[in-house]
């Protein structure tokens, strides 16, 4: 196995994509001849056919469809090594990989990245993001997977340094006709007599509710669990149940008329995020770069909620 090529695997993904070597010659731009020799050389090191092909074309066997896998994942590896080293190359300064919660996701940090890339001055920077639980955004920063994880601020950081982020509000989307829906407040021991629903056992948002509920001597029932806020909002809207969810997310279907959100009186339900890195010394320029500025644009927009 040592002798397989990145170039084989390659053509081999180009068969398999175009279901033949015709068409994925043209697209290398190499020979169909020169295809299936290497097709061939590869069967001899593995073992075992990878390809069947026919008067129709060609379609993987189930050992080809297995390496087609790893293939596939290997390739994109590379192409991520490429863009990564490109990045130390003709005045691009560089690229940062970031994890955040879908809380963060859905409120405000993908429109703080979009006003970071649009300046002029971090035209030459790339951003990845993905989404992820907030325990494994803190896992993922420590190996040194990511650059920045953003999660919530009160999470258990292992040693990773950290620096406040944007404010939320947690408040609960009722029916329309809902018994609660012509209160302006209530608190979520309030809301514990009603079916809920929810998200993933693995959130940080489940994990606190079920902490609260019991704190207060009760438990939460679930009409429905979901796995984003815009599905939690959909099942709501439809009568099946309440959901606690961020403020900020529940404006577009507030003006739809499709639930009411009302506050929760509890502490807990204003809450902050922030952003945590390994050590900021070890960031590059770039991931730096942003760091300071989802910093400046938090501090930014409390500075106007207080002058309000």
């Amino acid at each position: 196995m040592r002798d397989l090529d990145l170039k084989t695997l390659r053509l081999l993904v180009a068969v398999c994509d175009n279901g033949n070597m015709r068409d994925a010659a043209a697209q290398e731009h190499i020979e169909p001849s020169a295809i299936s020799k290497r097709i061939a050389q590869l069967e001899d090191t593995i073992g075992t056919p990878v390809l069947v092909r026919g008067r129709r074309g060609a379609v993987p066997t189930p050992a080809g469809r297995a390496l087609l896998e790893h293939a596939r994942t290997l390739l994109f590896t590379m192409d991520r090594i490429d863009a990564d080293m490109a990045a130390f190359k003709g005045g691009i300064k560089g690229q940062v990989r970031v994890v955040a919660s879908a809380s963060a996701i859905a409120e405000t940090l993908l429109d703080d990245l979009a006003h970071f890339m649009r300046e002029p001055l971090h035209q030459d920077i790339k951003v990845d993001i993905e989404e992820r639980f907030s325990k494994d955004i803190v896992t993922m920063v420590r190996e040194g997977v990511v650059s920045l994880g953003v999660c919530w601020g009160n999470i258990d950081f292992g040693g990773l340094e950290h620096r406040p982020y944007r404010r939320d509000e947690l408040t609960l989307a009722v029916p329309l006709d809902h018994p609660l829906a012509q209160r302006d407040v209530v608190s979520f021991e309030e809301t514990l007599g009603y079916e809920h629903v929810g998200l993933q056992p693995s959130t940080a948002v489940y994990t606190m509710l079920h902490r609260a509920a019991a704190k207060a001597g009760r438990t939460m029932s679930y009409r429905v669990v979901v796995s984003n806020f815009d599905a939690a909002f959909r099942v709501v809207g439809a009568g099946l149940g309440i959901s606690v969810v961020p403020r900020q997310v529940s404006q577009i279907y507030v003006s739809a008329g499709q639930v009411r959100i009302i506050a929760l009186s509890n502490d807990w339900a204003h809450r902050r995020f922030a952003v945590c890195f390994r050590r900021q010394g070890d960031l590059t320029p770039a991931a730096e770069r942003l760091l300071d500025f989802l910093c400046q644009q938090a501090a930014g927009a409390e500075e106007a909620a207080t002058s309000t």
